[in-house]
């Protein structure tokens, strides 16, 4: 098969659904083997069964990004099965509803809310760069992708454990672009706006003129868009990038 990735393999977390499905369905079209992670439940084997209707490759592994044990598993998994990783993106995450902290100040969020936050979105991502950079490092380089957001980059109203976990990852993208540069591994993050997926679909149904007000193109962006932005950043066409946190948000940021 050829494409930007051709004769690659991939790490997807989060490939159960949403941006992490349409990213597995995007990297299998150019050619990469794809190990698609999740939680347990049926998602990431139905990633797997679309990528394989469509022609591509792919395999299902579960695992918890907060837990060191399982993402160790999960990237020897992706090893065994495809051989040197050479791309990973770090899609797993939750969003502030998912923890009882939507809408909340930063001076109302329970501690139990805030640590589970910071748990899955900063040092999820942690835990699965420090597996993938050592994979990485002992077969020459890698292209590795965070997930962002623009909450990485700008403050977002009663969003708070969300915008230091997103600003956190951004840091972690940069210091780890320092590192592991000369070991050849690119490490990049991109910062999506406001997607259509189910995420967004309580806000919506609350405030969704209110959102699209603050986004010039007037729209919701659409899984595909954040998907074709990582297989960039994975690809050869983005072979002088790295540090970068890549906004793919309509223009949010740029109001």
């Amino acid at each position: 098969m050829s494409g930007l990735l051709a004769g690659r393999s991939a790490l997807v977390t989060g490939g159960g659904s949403g941006i992490g499905r349409a990213t597995c369905l995007a990297m299998a079209r150019e050619g990469a083997r794809v190990t698609v992670s999740d939680l347990p439940g049926a998602g990431a084997e139905e990633t797997v069964a679309l990528v394989r209707a469509a022609g591509g490759e792919a395999h299902a592994v579960h695992a918890d990004v907060t837990q060191p044990d399982q993402v160790a598993a999960m990237v020897q998994a992706a090893l065994a099965a495809y051989g040197p990783l050479h791309c990973a993106f770090n899609n797993a995450g939750i969003a502030a509803m998912h923890v009882g902290a939507g809408g909340q100040r930063m001076g109302d969020i329970s501690l139990q809310s805030w640590e589970r936050m910071l748990a899955v979105n900063l040092t999820g991502v942690f835990l699965c760069m420090a597996q993938e950079i050592a994979a990485m490092e002992r077969s020459g380089g890698g292209a590795i992708v965070n997930i962002a957001s623009v909450a990485g980059l700008v403050g977002l109203p009663g969003s708070n454990a969300y915008v230091v976990a997103k600003h956190g990852v951004v840091g972690l993208t940069r210091a780890a672009a320092i590192d592991h540069a000369a070991a050849g591994i690119r490490v990049n993050a991109v910062c999506p706006g406001y997607i259509d997926t189910p995420m967004i679909t309580e806000a919506m149904a609350r405030r969704g003129e209110q959102i699209l007000g603050t986004v010039p193109l007037r729209r919701l962006g659409q899984a595909e868009e954040i998907a074709q932005a990582v297989v960039f950043l994975c690809s050869d066409r983005a072979a002088f990038m790295t540090g970068a946190a890549m906004p793919v948000d309509g223009g949010y940021t740029t109001v």
